[in-house]
């Protein structure tokens, strides 16, 4: 009979891992949380919450600025970065009380800080204190990945765990990396007064979506003065704060250099298994992560993993659905598995890109028989009446008719995407969301629109005939 102190020992506190401890203790289970700094994760303090805050900010100034869009007079903001920021910590404390240990504790999880490491296969030791369970949740998250760049180790620069702590003001940031963390940054401070320069080795920005939805946010930002460079990796940089160089390759295999008084580091992310002596646990990793089934088992069949340290989509929501499979596994042997095939996401961009499914450039790849079917926004009449008609709609669509993903770059597209989710998690097809009554006016119309071109391309001219010989009917050629 096992012996073990706890029924589950989730190691971190992150959103995964507060998924994962709130979750085993509603269902009775014994659990204790550990973590080394404070609950909340990469989301709370450093990603998601302070990144949309700022966001917010920078909207609010740019709606200020071209305010003449909608028949009013434009006003300059004036920025106090220092202000700004407080606002955004103002908004991480409203949202703090809901990951704090008091509320855990409440909730009867043993919550225990400290670095730890595991010792043997079923036991973690924080701080001098051998923790033994059941089944162990890792769940210690990701950090900001640091690219090859000469000198990058003697110059000051900024991550997404340093960035929020900015207090002084920024005339001119160099941002390395145009994946979404790199481009929602660039606009953002771009929109808040900077001067902004975003660099990516890579051929274009957001290299995930298709190029032609990520070419309208490109668009959009070098409209609002952001310079891009792409095709351009990294090779050294100089300086010291406020006065910093870098220099980079261009293109056409010249010398470019750039001169900021900030640098932003966005180039990807590696997880934080560092320390965790996964050795003597018996976990494996493959090409440094984490070996995991579709059950999300590491090679210890009684150690889990959930979240950014687990992949391969990190992303907060994603953590919650992880942690929710790694549940019903850990404690109820429920062969619950981990199924990519209707993970969203959303850069909160402006225009935002969501997605869903694949995309048409991954159809393409993967050689899957599919067709695409594209609306756009300025044909919305919601989005002429908000000034907001850049972006499109596309739907990948199976010959059967059966959904097979949707992208979405325009407004709103993180909040609109969600009905796509619903058709692909339930295997709808595209004639479903033709048929589904949408308000008017709403942004959300461009799904049925963009739906109902898949109907209309059904209807050929043979059976257009046959329709109107069938029922009589006397129309001409449409």
């Amino acid at each position: 009979m096992d012996k073990s102190e706890y029924d589950l020992c989730v190691i971190g506190g992150g959103a995964a891992g507060l998924v994962a401890a709130a979750g085993g203790a509603a269902l009775g289970a014994k659990v204790a949380l550990v973590e080394k700094h404070r609950l909340g994760g990469d989301c709370l303090w450093h990603g998601c919450v302070p990144s949309k805050a700022l966001l917010h900010s920078a909207r609010v100034a740019h709606t200020l600025r071209t305010a003449a869009l909608a028949g009013l007079d434009d006003t300059e903001p004036g920025v106090d970065l220092a202000r700004v920021m407080e606002r955004v910590r103002s908004v991480i404390r409203v949202i703090e009380p809901n990951d704090s240990p008091e509320r855990f504790r409440g909730l009867g999880v043993e919550v225990v800080f400290g670095a730890g490491r595991f010792t043997a296969p079923d036991r973690f030791e924080v701080e001098g204190r051998a923790l033994s369970a059941k089944r162990f949740v890792l769940a210690t998250g990701s950090r900001a990945a640091l690219p090859p760049i000469a000198g990058l180790d003697r110059v000051p620069y900024l991550t997404n765990e340093t960035l929020f702590d900015l207090r002084e003001p920024v005339p001119r940031l160099i941002v390395i990396g145009a994946g979404p963390i790199g481009v929602e940054m660039a606009q953002a401070f771009r929109r808040l007064g900077s001067e902004v320069d975003l660099v990516e080795a890579g051929s274009g920005i957001l290299p995930r979506e298709d190029a032609d939805v990520a070419a309208v946010v490109r668009q959009r930002l070098e409209g609002e003065g952001v310079r891009i460079y792409c095709g351009c990796p990294s090779r050294s940089i100089e300086g010291g704060a406020g006065a910093l160089r870098l220099h980079f390759t261009t293109g056409e295999g010249e010398e470019g250099r750039l001169e900021g008084s900030h640098l932003l580091i966005a180039a990807g992310r590696r997880p934080n298994l560092d320390g965790l002596g996964l050795e003597a646990a018996g976990v494996a990793l493959e090409n440094g992560r984490l070996k995991l089934d579709a059950r999300l088992r590491t090679t210890n069949r009684r150690i889990y993993a959930c979240g950014d340290v687990a992949g391969p989509y990190l992303f907060t929501h994603m953590a919650e659905y992880q942690a929710g499979i790694v549940l019903r596994n850990a404690l109820f042997h429920w062969p619950a598995r981990f199924n990519p095939r209707a993970v969203p996401w959303c850069t909160f961009t402006d225009p935002e890109l969501a997605r869903v499914g694949l995309s048409e450039s991954e159809a393409k790849r993967a050689g899957v028989p599919h067709r695409v079917y594209g609306f756009d926004f300025a044909h919305i009449d919601r989005a002429v009446a908000d000034d907001a008609t850049e972006g499109r709609a596309k739907l990948v669509v199976a010959p059967n008719g059966k959904l097979l993903g949707a992208t979405l770059c325009g407004p709103h597209a993180g909040e609109v995407i969600h009905e796509y989710v619903l058709a692909l998690t339930k295997g709808m097809k595209v004639s479903d969301l033709a048929g589904v009554i949408h308000v008017y006016p709403t942004l959300a119309q461009i799904n049925r629109r963009v739906a109902e071109l898949h109907l209309k391309a059904k209807l050929t001219p043979g059976r257009r005939r046959w329709i109107q010989r069938l029922f009589c009917l006397g129309g001409g050629n449409p």
